[in-house]
C-alpha cells in the first residue's frame, strides 16, 4: 500500500498534478530555514572565516609534495624564515601532490631564505626528474590589495541584489521580488556559515562561485514564479481555488523540472571537484567546485521551500488575497461566496449605528440643531 502510494506521489509530480502541500506546510520550512540560519549566523559570530592571502595578504609557496611531510616542511620553513606558517597542507593525490606553505607576508629576502632551504632539505623534481629549485613557487599579496578585494566584493554583492530586486520587480512584481530576495539572503547566509562551520578558506574563487549559485537560485526562482504568475492570472474572477493552492499548484508543476536541473547541474561539479581535489589538486577550482556543490543544493531548497511560502504569506496579509479565500471557502461549502464575502467585510467594518469617535454625534445630540462641519452649528 506504501509503495503505490509512494508511486502515485512521485507520478503526480512528474506529471505536475500536485502531490505535495508544499504552500499548505510553510511553517514547517519556516522553522527549518529559521533553525539553520541560527545556526549558520552563530558560526560566522564565533568562529569567523579562513580567509585566503588575496584578503588578508601574505605569503603562499609551494612545490612538488613528492614524499615530504607536512610536519618536516614546516619545520624546515620556520627554522628558515624565523615565522610560524598559518598554514602547511597538501592537496591532490599521486605525481599531482602540492605542498602548500601560507604565512604572513615575508621579504624578499625571507622568501630566498624558505626557497634554498627547502630545496636542500627535499630537493623536489621538475617534470623531467631533475631536482630544480624553480619547482618551488611563490606569491605575496599585500594588504592594502587584500582591502581592496574585499571592498569590490561587498560592492559586486549589493549591486547583485539591487539587480535582481529591479528585475523582478519589472518582470513580476514587488511581493514576489521580496520573497526572491528573501531567498537569496537565506541562501547567502547558509553558505557562509558552511565555510565558517568547515573551516574552508575564503578565496576569489569563492566570491565568484557564491555569486554564480546566487544566479542560479534566481534562475530557479524565476521559473516557479513564472508558473505562479501563469496559473493566478485572474484568480479573483474564480472560486475554484484559492490564492495559495494556485501557487502550490504551480510549485508541484515546476518541482521536477528543478530537481532535473540540479540533478544535471551537480553532476559536471561533483565531477569537477573530483578531479580538482583528489586527482589534480588545484586548489582555485576546487575552491570554486566546492561553493557552487553546497549552493547550488540550498539554492533548489529556497526556490521550492522558501520562495513561493514567502509571496503566499506576502500575499495573505492583503485584504483582496483574504476575501478572495473566504469565497472560497464558502462556495466549497455551499453557500453564497457574495454573501459570504459581505458578511466578512461587515465584521471588519464598525457595527451599524454605533456613533463613530470623533465623527458621529453622541445619541440626542442631533435634536439640538442641523449638522453642520462648522463651529457652533453655523
Amino acid at each position: 500500500m506504501r509503495g503505490r502510494q509512494a508511486g502515485g506521489v512521485l507520478t503526480r509530480l512528474y506529471t505536475g498534478a500536485g502531490g505535495v502541500d508544499i504552500v499548505g506546510r510553510s511553517r514547517r520550512w519556516f522553522t527549518i530555514a529559521a533553525a539553520v540560519i541560527v545556526i549558520a549566523l552563530a558560526a560566522i559570530a564565533i568562529r569567523g572565516f579562513s580567509l585566503g592571502i588575496d584578503f588578508e595578504g601574505g605569503t603562499r609557496m609551494t612545490m612538488p609534495a613528492g614524499q615530504v611531510a607536512e610536519e618536516a616542511a614546516e619545520e624546515v620553513f620556520t627554522d628558515a624564515t624565523g615565522v610560524v606558517p598559518e598554514q602547511v597542507q597538501i592537496i591532490g593525490s599521486g605525481e599531482g601532490r602540492v605542498l602548500e606553505i601560507t604565512s604572513t607576508r615575508l621579504s624578499e629576502a625571507e622568501i630566498g631564505d624558505a626557497r634554498e632551504a627547502l630545496f636542500e632539505e627535499f630537493s623536489p623534481v621538475d617534470a623531467t626528474g631533475a631536482p630544480s629549485p624553480d619547482t618551488i613557487g611563490d606569491s605575496t599579496v599585500s594588504e592594502s590589495w587584500g582591502s581592496s578585494i574585499t571592498e569590490r566584493m561587498l560592492i559586486a554583492a549589493v549591486v547583485f541584489l539591487v539587480l535582481v530586486f529591479g528585475y523582478i520587480t519589472l518582470r513580476f512584481e514587488r511581493d514576489m521580488a521580496i520573497a526572491a530576495i528573501a531567498g537569496l539572503l537565506v541562501d547567502g547566509v547558509v553558505i557562509l556559515g558552511c565555510y565558517s562551520l568547515t573551516g574552508l578558506q575564503v578565496s576569489p574563487a569563492t566570491v565568484i562561485g557564491l555569486l554564480t549559485v546566487l544566479s542560479f537560485s534566481l534562475y530557479d526562482t524565476v521559473v516557479v514564479f513564472d508558473k505562479v504568475e501563469e496559473n493566478t492570472a485572474g484568480f479573483a474572477g474564480s472560486t475554484r481555488r484559492s490564492y495559495p493552492e494556485l501557487v502550490n499548484l504551480a510549485v508541484n508543476q515546476s518541482i521536477m523540472r528543478s530537481i532535473n536541473t540540479t540533478v544535471s547541474t551537480l553532476l559536471p561539479v561533483a565531477a569537477l571537484l573530483l578531479i580538482a581535489v583528489w586527482a589534480l589538486g588545484v586548489s582555485t577550482l576546487a575552491d570554486l567546485a566546492v561553493i557552487q556543490f553546497i549552493g547550488i543544493i540550498e539554492g533548489t531548497f529556497s526556490s521550492i521551500f522558501l520562495a513561493a511560502p514567502i509571496l503566499v504569506a506576502l500575499k495573505s496579509r492583503q485584504r483582496k488575497y483574504r476575501e478572495h479565500a473566504t469565497r472560497v471557502a464558502a462556495a466549497r461549502a455551499g453557500e453564497d461566496p457574495d454573501a459570504a464575502e459581505s458578511a466578512a467585510a461587515a465584521e471588519a467594518a464598525p457595527a451599524a449605528g454605533a456613533p463613530r469617535a470623533g465623527i458621529d454625534p453622541a445619541p440626542g445630540a442631533g435634536e439640538s440643531g442641523p449638522l453642520t462641519w462648522r463651529p457652533g452649528g453655523r
